[in-house]
């Protein structure tokens, strides 16, 4: 796929949004948005089911869902755990559970090798499209990702968006962006014969490791005095590395490493369980 320069959409953009009990804000721009963490798939129960943009769902599009971003953007999906990435294009507001950043369509998800898990853990960056009227961005530019790198101590993005603020009246209630895991009794439609064609799947440097960070300092004291707290939990093996990231030493307190998605959502919910809310995926 590659991403061409489209107008914001007239709908799933509303400056924020309530889904659950929590608020979420959608960003003004998608420009250097990068997150890692757990992306899952929706696929037979959403085909063809009204998106956040009022687009009908396709499971067999390079599309996915995005709580914040804004509607539409196009990102690199990278599964950290094979290497595998692909650019697929948000136009849907989701995932709504548990600690997902994002939820990636059939086809996405297969290119990703990531449908008999169900989940991955994988890194998303947005891809800007060339202004109207400059060259566009190629194929083979948008195929060729860089190797994950070390994310600078950025503020992280508002809790954001769900479905868009006032779809046409067709449009399917906010339910239709959650994230559906697959089922294994439930055969997915038989894709159209060109619907699932050669999007470039691009591989790069599987990482080391795989770390949950659960906070950095500026402060080595603050740093140990956390590392301190949590090794008295079982949260297994954690350390604290220090860093040189944009001008600024930091201390951060890592967790792992982590190899499954599955102990990733266990220590994370220990850590929401002392307090500790805004632990992500971290490399090696």
């Amino acid at each position: 796929m590659v991403p061409r320069a489209e107008p914001r959409s007239r709908y799933g953009n509303p400056p924020f949004y309530d889904v659950m009990g929590k608020r979420y804000f959608v960003l003004s721009s998608s420009v250097g948005y990068v997150e890692r963490g757990v992306a899952s798939w929706y696929g037979p129960g959403f085909h063809k089911v009204r998106t956040s943009t009022g687009e009908p769902y396709d499971m067999y599009a390079m599309t996915a869902a995005h709580k914040t971003l804004p509607l539409p953007a196009y990102v690199r999906v990278t599964n950290l755990q094979n290497g595998r990435s692909v650019v697929v294009r948000v136009n849907d507001r989701g995932p709504f559970v548990g600690n997902r950043i994002i939820d990636l369509s059939y086809t996405a998800a297969s290119k990703l090798d990531m449908l008999r898990n169900g989940t991955a853990m994988v890194e998303v960056r947005t891809l800007e499209p060339a202004p109207l009227g400059a060259a566009p961005l190629t194929a083979a530019t948008a195929a060729a990702p860089a190797a994950p790198a070390a994310l600078a101590p950025a503020a992280s993005a508002p809790a954001a968006s769900a479905p868009t603020g006032s779809p046409p009246a067709t449009s399917a209630p906010v339910a239709a962006a959650l994230t559906v895991l697959p089922l294994e009794s439930a055969a997915p439609p038989e894709a159209p014969a060109d619907s699932t064609g050669p999007e470039a799947v691009a591989h790069v440097p599987v990482p080391r490791a795989l770390f949950i960070q659960a906070g950095a300092f500026s402060d080595p004291k603050n740093a140990e005095r956390l590392a301190e707290k949590l090794r008295g939990g079982a949260f297994g093996k954690v350390s604290v590395s220090d860093n040189q990231i944009a001008g600024r030493r930091m201390y951060r307190v890592r967790i792992g490493p982590v190899p499954t998605v599955a102990q990733f959502d266990r220590i994370v919910a220990g850590l929401e369980r002392v307090g500790i809310n805004d632990a992500h995926l971290a490399l090696d």
